[in-house]
C-alpha cells in the first residue's frame, strides 16, 4: 500500500471514529423526550389518627401535579377487621404499592360492588385529582376544590376513572395511618419501580388524645385492630391505644433518622403538626421541596387562608378553614390535668424524642406563655 493511500485510509478511520463517538453520546431526537421525562415521584404521608394528617394531605391533594388518595388501606381494615394491625401490614403495603403504580385492580378484593363507581372509594371526594379531568369534567386541574363541591357533582363517574386519572400525574401521594413500623416499608423504598419519599407527621399526644376523645365512636374499630378489643375497654382503654400509637412513632422516627439505611438517605422527613400551624407557608414550602413540587402563589394563598380562619375544627375529619394555631393548643384549656398526666406517662418516650415538653402541674398546663414545644434538632 502506498504512503498516500495509507494516509487516506487512516483519515477515513479517524472520521468514522469521530462520528461513532459523537453519535454514541448524542441521543437521537426520537429518544430525547423519553430520556428527559422523569419518573413519577411517590409520597407517603405517614401518620396516626387525629394528628392533622387530613389537612397535611390536602396540601398535596390541592397541588395540580399530584394524584392523591386519603387512607386507601381503610378498605383493607374494614374487610379484614378480625386481624391485628401487625398481621395486616403486608396487605396494606401491597395495596399502597399498587396505588403508587396506578394499578387500581387491587381494590377488586375489597370493593365487591358489581359495577364499582368512583364514589365507592373511601373519602374519594378529598382528592382534587378525582374531582377534575379526566376523573370529572366539572372543574379544572388548577382549581382549589372543596370536598363538598366534589361530592355533589363528581360521584357518578365509573371506578375506571381512578386509574385513568392516576396515570396522568407526575406525583402520586397517599396519606396513611395504618403503618406502625417503617421497616415494613423497606421493600417499597428499595423497589426500583418506585421513587418513594416518606413524610412522617406527628402531633403532641395530649392534643391527639383530646381529639380522639371527641371521635371515640368513629375510631372504635381501628382501636380494636391496634390493641385488641379487650385492651380498648375500661378506663385505661384510650391510654392503651395512645401508648401503642406513641410507641410506633418512636420506632418509625428511630428507623428514619437514627439508624438510617443508605436507601433512606434524603427520603425521610419528620414534620410536627405544631410547626405547620405556627408557620404554615414555611412548612408547606419545606414539604413541597422535599417532594420536588413548586409552591404556586395560588397554593400559598390557600394554605394561608385555610389555617387562618375562624373555625374550631369541631367536626370529625373536617378539613375546612380554621384557626389552626388555636385549635392545636385547645387541649391546654379543656383537658383535666389528671388525663394529661396519664397521657404523658404512656407517651413520655415519644414526647422526649419528638420535642414535646411535659407539664408538671395544672398551673403549667394553663400557662399559655410556657412553650410546650422544643426546637427540633
Amino acid at each position: 500500500m502506498t504512503k498516500s493511500r495509507m494516509v487516506h485510509v487512516l483519515l477515513i478511520l479517524a472520521i468514522l471514529s469521530f462520528l461513532l463517538i459523537h453519535f454514541h453520546f448524542l441521543p437521537c431526537s426520537n429518544n430525547t423526550p423519553m430520556e428527559e421525562k422523569s419518573s413519577p415521584v411517590h409520597i407517603l404521608i405517614l401518620s396516626s389518627w387525629r394528628s392533622g394528617s387530613s389537612f397535611t394531605g390536602q396540601i398535596f391533594s390541592q397541588h395540580p401535579s399530584v394524584f392523591y388518595l386519603m387512607e386507601p388501606a381503610w378498605h383493607v381494615w374494614v374487610t379484614m377487621y378480625q386481624n391485628s394491625a401487625k398481621v395486616l401490614h403486608m396487605a396494606v403495603r401491597d395495596l399502597v404499592r399498587s396505588v403508587f403504580l396506578c394499578d387500581m385492580s387491587v381494590f377488586d378484593a375489597y370493593i365487591k360492588a358489581s359495577q364499582k363507581k368512583k364514589s365507592d372509594l373511601f373519602k374519594w371526594e378529598t382528592s382534587r385529582a378525582l374531582c377534575s379531568p379526566p376523573a370529572c369534567d366539572s372543574f379544572s386541574r388548577s382549581d382549589i376544590i372543596t370536598a363538598d363541591n366534589c361530592r355533589t357533582i363528581c360521584g357518578k363517574y365509573p371506578f375506571s376513572k381512578v386509574e385513568e386519572a392516576c396515570k396522568t400525574y407526575s406525583h402520586v401521594a397517599i396519606k396513611e395511618v395504618r403503618f406502625f413500623d417503617l421497616k415494613v416499608l423497606y421493600p417499597l423504598l428499595t423497589d426500583p419501580s418506585l421513587n418513594l419519599r416518606i413524610i412522617h407527621l406527628v402531633r403532641d399526644p395530649r392534643a391527639v388524645f383530646r381529639s380522639r376523645e371527641k371521635t371515640m365512636a368513629d375510631l372504635k374499630r381501628d382501636s380494636n385492630i391496634v390493641v385488641g378489643s379487650k385492651r380498648t375497654e375500661g378506663e385505661m382503654g384510650p391510654y392503651n391505644t395512645m401508648q401503642e400509637i406513641c410507641k410506633s412513632h418512636v420506632e418509625i422516627y428511630k428507623a428514619g433518622r437514627q439508624a438510617i439505611p443508605s436507601f433512606l438517605k434524603d427520603r425521610y422527613l419528620l414534620v410536627r403538626y405544631e410547626d405547620i400551624v405556627r408557620d404554615p407557608l414555611a412548612r408547606a414550602a419545606q414539604m413541597y421541596r422535599f417532594a420536588e413540587l413548586h409552591f404556586t402563589p395560588e397554593l400559598q394563598k390557600w394554605v394561608h387562608n385555610i389555617t387562618h380562619g375562624k373555625g374550631q375544627g369541631a367536626q370529625a375529619f373536617d378539613i375546612g378553614s380554621r384557626d389552626a394555631l388555636r385549635v392545636s393548643q385547645a387541649w391546654r384549656k379543656t383537658l383535666p390535668f389528671q388525663k394529661i398526666e396519664k397521657v404523658q406517662n404512656v407517651c413520655k418516650d415519644a414526647m422526649d424524642l419528638l420535642g414535646y415538653r411535659l407539664v408538671q402541674s395544672e398551673e403549667e398546663q394553663r400557662n399559655m406563655s410556657l412553650d410546650v414545644l422544643f426546637a427540633q434538632n
